[in-house]
């Protein structure tokens, strides 16, 4: 029997805070990639973008790698990250997956040294099935949306582009009115590596916004049952979300944008 390649889900992103759709994404693409009889999820991650994106209304990565780990205490298999909101500046999601795939290809490679190092631990059927070993990928999460973003001026590398799409691939959750078969099309790159984009209907539509979310905690309306209690009791603790944190970085540009000066209109929230 052929082994399922393992992977692993990263998803980056403001996690703004962190939202139950946000969770339902790595529920839905485990799925679907386990019913391709071609994979095996062994893990997901969640990446919160740095400070310095320039994103409005974006808080401090400290207040969202919390949220998102307090999100994240009922899930065994996705866990949060914060390298790339630890780094200097803005890091471009490219860097970032690559970092994550030599971090897997590393814990990989001391799993196999181990088993070497003590043959005798392992049974015949585990013996054989180590002979060959099969290497985890890494793909990107994202919805579907994500795509027509790659249609932005300035605001993606083409090379850039084609290395995601070309030696990690994406995972996409579709959402409602959004049509992602139509951005691969319409774009050649993406129509040329797209036996490496899965699409993924989600079949319970869930359109919860972070901004949304935001606007909602602002006005002092209820947010239960739309994000984690732990949540909703860590940012009322710490007063995260006010009309003033909602100011921040308004009308600034977002980092990509700043690095190929344009002079294009900032990106709604």
């Amino acid at each position: 029997m052929k082994s399922r390649i393992p992977v692993i889900l990263l998803a980056c992103g403001s996690f703004n805070p962190t939202t139950n759709m946000h969770m339902r994404l790595f529920e839905l693409a485990r799925d679907h990639l386990h019913q391709t009889g071609r994979y095996q999820v062994i893990e997901g991650i969640m990446s919160p973008v740095n400070d310095n994106y320039g994103k409005k209304g974006l808080v401090s990565a400290r207040h969202r790698v919390a949220m998102a780990k307090l999100a994240l205490e009922t899930s065994d298999w996705i866990r949060v990250d914060p390298w790339e909101s630890e780094q200097e500046t803005w890091t471009e999601t490219v860097k970032v997956l690559r970092h994550h795939y030599n971090e897997s290809l590393r814990v990989f490679q001391s799993k196999e040294f181990m088993r070497n190092k003590h043959p005798t631990e392992r049974s015949t059927g585990e013996s054989l099935s180590c002979q060959q070993p099969v290497l985890p990928e890494l793909k990107l999460l994202c919805g579907a949306d994500f795509l027509q973003t790659f249609k932005t001026p300035n605001l993606w590398k083409e090379e850039d582009i084609k290395e995601i799409v070309e030696k990690f691939g994406l995972v996409c959750i579709s959402r409602a009115g959004s049509d992602p078969s139509q951005y691969i099309q319409e774009s050649d790159l993406l129509t040329k590596f797209q036996h490496n984009i899965f699409l993924v209907k989600e079949w319970i539509q869930n359109e919860i916004s972070a901004t949304q979310i935001r606007s909602a905690l602002c006005r002092g309306l209820s947010v239960k049952y739309l994000i984690p209690d732990s949540v909703i009791a860590y940012i009322a603790h710490h007063n995260i979300y006010t009309e003033e944190s909602e100011r921040k970085n308004e009308g600034d540009f977002l980092q990509p944008l700043k690095l190929h000066n344009t002079t294009i209109n900032p990106l709604s929230d």
